[in-house]
């Protein structure tokens, strides 16, 4: 009787999903080795539909060592080459750390290019590719990737279309903040020391100075990109995937049909939609721009719930929502 308790309890799909785990995970799991040495394992990815600087620039490239967590922010733009980005990776990265051994990143265009697989494997260095849910990668190195896009995007708003001439500040601002992980800034574990720069760039808040104009001007970036930085950690501990998770939802969503195997871990999933209507729409009124905004409504098992999102990004996912309305701000 025990035995075919066991096989009922085990296939039945209620109890899979709510029951509590006491064990520790079973399957096979892809863990990133510890680096053996500073930007020998390094993680990036872009940052896209930014609003176009002066220069054309309308995209950031995020790159993180995986061992300090040190970054390197890079400017660039969606539609260049992959020789061009090429030259910003040589110029960025190689020239100042050396080339790395291996790389993590998602399946962008750009990382799956045959011309960027063969320049890495010219160089004796491996390709990482992920999933949307980075499978392949470390946890910590995935949070700081999102941390630094969430609060890149936060700081790209505030700044308007002159973001670029700023991101000096906000790579300045990251590296020299604390982290939890490293029990240090990034610039300290990356040189040894800290950097040395003044009292009112490494905390926030009220400091008299005198001096140029162009300290007052920094000073008060610095601490907007900080504030942005803070802020962009507070959302990220409190984010989980699938939405939000009481203590008495569903430990998972599922099941799904597997479409096909992507790499060891890794599958393509066949993903219900969501039922969806935009309910309302207006304009995001900043200093040199203006962003469109829409609140969605969305229906799934967890009832009704609303957010808003920027139009050009859902009306490039869903664009059958548009058919039969037409937006204030077009």
């Amino acid at each position: 009787m025990k035995a075919i308790i066991v096989e009922y309890v085990g296939k039945c799909l209620t109890s899979s999903r709510v029951k509590a785990e006491c064990q520790k995970p079973s399957g096979l799991l892809v863990q990133q080795e510890i680096p053996m040495w500073k930007w020998d394992r390094i993680t990036m990815d872009f940052v896209t539909k930014l609003p176009k600087t002066s220069n054309g620039d309308d995209t950031i490239w995020v790159i993180i060592d995986c061992l300090t967590k040190s970054a390197h922010i890079i400017p660039t733009r969606e539609t260049n080459s992959m020789e061009t980005l090429t030259r910003l990776y040589i110029k960025e990265i190689v020239c100042r750390h050396r080339v790395p051994i291996s790389i993590i990143s998602d399946r962008d265009r750009h990382f799956t290019s045959r011309f960027w697989q063969s320049l890495q494997s010219a160089l004796g260095t491996q390709l990482d590719m992920s999933t949307a849910y980075h499978s392949e990668t470390d946890g910590q190195s995935e949070r700081t990737i999102q941390t630094l896009e969430d609060m890149l995007r936060a700081c790209v708003i505030d700044f308007g279309k002159g973001w670029e001439k700023h991101l000096p500040l906000v790579e300045f601002s990251y590296n020299n903040s604390y982290h939890a992980s490293i029990k240090a800034t990034p610039f300290k574990a990356l040189y040894g020391r800290k950097c040395r720069s003044l009292v009112c760039w490494a905390e926030v808040g009220d400091v008299q100075l005198t001096g140029p104009e162009i300290i007052h001007e920094t000073t008060k970036k610095i601490v907007q990109i900080r504030q942005r930085l803070q802020a962009a950690r507070d959302r990220q501990r409190s984010v989980i995937r699938f939405g939000k998770r009481g203590k008495l939802n569903p430990r998972y969503t599922g099941p799904f049909k597997i479409l096909k195997r992507i790499g060891p871990v890794a599958y393509k999933l066949e993903l219900p939609e969501e039922p969806m209507e935009i309910m309302d729409q207006e304009v995001k009124q900043l200093k040199q721009s203006r962003i469109p905004i829409v609140k969605v409504r969305w229906n799934s098992k967890r009832g009704q719930e609303f957010t808003l999102e920027r139009e050009d990004q859902i009306r490039a996912k869903y664009p059958h929502l548009f058919s039969n309305i037409t937006l204030a701000f077009n």
